[in-house]
């Protein structure tokens, strides 16, 4: 998404359609590599991911048909990549939105009306994923995007996947330590009981969720970047990095002080009949929303390195909060502090996150000002 949004920005609109199918079709056969190695390797997958003796069954359940989606779901992420990259986010937004409301009416129906349970919660959001890859695939075949898709575009070429890799990286770094990090997670927190497991489950889901507004107020500010970047129009890659960091900083100190103040009621809509359970994850909660903000800084500046193609800061900005900080930190804390250095991993995580992408960001925005001193004056002469 993001070399494309250079691409067109650059009007090389061909090439951007080459880039897109090939890695649209390149997506679709990864899916079915992980969706067949996943269904023969099931069981040491799910544990490989932190599942118990008690929650095992359940996890293969639910894994066991989440799979079989993997090829749509790896295909709608790289259309609706695409779609905000040409500034279509409407269009990416529709198929998304309907995926995941249909998903909410499709669950209590499969789960409770059938009688399903968590494999029911599985099949309907299969079944969401393939109606929001119809809406997402009828944009570009109904010619409503600017991109083109097309098997006869395809072209596999070291150069397409080069740029793709070094650009798509710090957002597979990101998910990927995500991933990393919540088997760590849940590993190290096992050891307090199933309590522990169950209230660090709950909260990193709730502050994944709040996380989630931010990197989609960052994914819209990136083709606004890289297509600034690629037409060479450094001011306004400033003023819209400038403002997409100063809205995030306000929201999630609003978002944190709300986090804060409700940590205990939020953990009960989630489980009110184990007051252990709330206890751990509010204090879990409150710890992680005050350092909300900081957040927005490390999002948003490691986005940027991605939108103009500064693949190894981005990477080293992706790579901090989860993977540099929190597993570290996760292994080595519970060990001094026990449960509380759970709940203590994923705040410090964040706080140092924010200091290397500021010390970074600090550096290249010094680097852009003058680019844009320099656009200024060619403009005035």
């Amino acid at each position: 998404g993001n070399f494309n949004s250079r691409l067109l920005g650059a009007k090389e609109r061909e090439k951007a359609n080459t880039v897109f199918s090939t890695i649209f079709f390149s997506g679709f056969g990864i899916g079915l590599i992980i969706m067949i190695a996943g269904l023969v390797l099931l069981e040491p997958f799910m544990r490989l991911l932190g599942s118990t003796d008690t929650i095992l069954p359940y996890a293969m359940d639910y894994a066991g048909v989440i799979l079989i989606g993997a090829p749509l779901m790896i295909t709608s992420f790289v259309m609706n990549t695409n779609l905000r990259s040409e500034g279509n986010a409407i269009l990416g937004m529709r198929g998304i939105a309907t995926g995941a409301l249909l998903n909410v009416a499709l669950d209590p129906l499969f789960i409770f009306a059938f009688d399903m349970g968590i494999r029911g919660a599985a099949i309907a959001t299969v079944i969401s994923q393939m109606v929001s890859f119809s809406i997402l695939l009828y944009a570009f075949v109904g010619k409503q995007s600017n991109l083109r898709l097309s098997l006869a575009k395809v072209r596999i070429k070291w150069w397409i996947y080069k740029e793709v890799i070094r650009t798509g990286m710090p957002a597979f770094y990101r998910q990927g330590t995500a991933s990393l990090a919540a088997i760590f997670l849940n590993v190290n927190a096992a050891v307090f009981g199933d309590a522990a497991v169950a209230a660090m489950a709950i909260v990193n889901r709730i502050m994944m969720f709040l996380h989630s507004a931010l990197i989609g107020f960052g994914q819209g500010f990136q083709p606004v970047a890289g297509f600034s970047w690629g037409a060479k129009r450094v001011n306004r890659l400033l003023e819209a990095y400038r403002f997409t960091l100063k809205t995030g900083i306000v929201v999630f100190i609003f978002l944190g002080s709300v986090g804060f103040a409700f940590a205990p009621l939020v953990m009960r809509l989630f489980i009110s009949t184990d007051i252990n359970v709330v206890h751990i994850g509010a204090l879990a909660m409150r710890l992680q929303c005050a350092f909300m903000p900081f957040q927005a800084v490390s999002v948003v500046t490691s986005m940027l390195f991605q939108s103009v193609g500064k693949a190894k800061d981005a990477s080293i900005t992706a790579l901090t909060r989860h993977g540099l900080f929190f597993i570290p930190l996760v292994i080595v804390l519970p060990k001094i502090f026990g449960l509380l250095g759970v709940q203590l991993s994923q705040p410090l995580a964040d706080l140092g996150t924010f200091l290397l992408a500021f010390i970074l960001g600090r550096k290249f925005l010094a680097e852009l000002r003058i680019l844009a001193q320099r656009e200024h004056e060619n403009v005035r002469s």
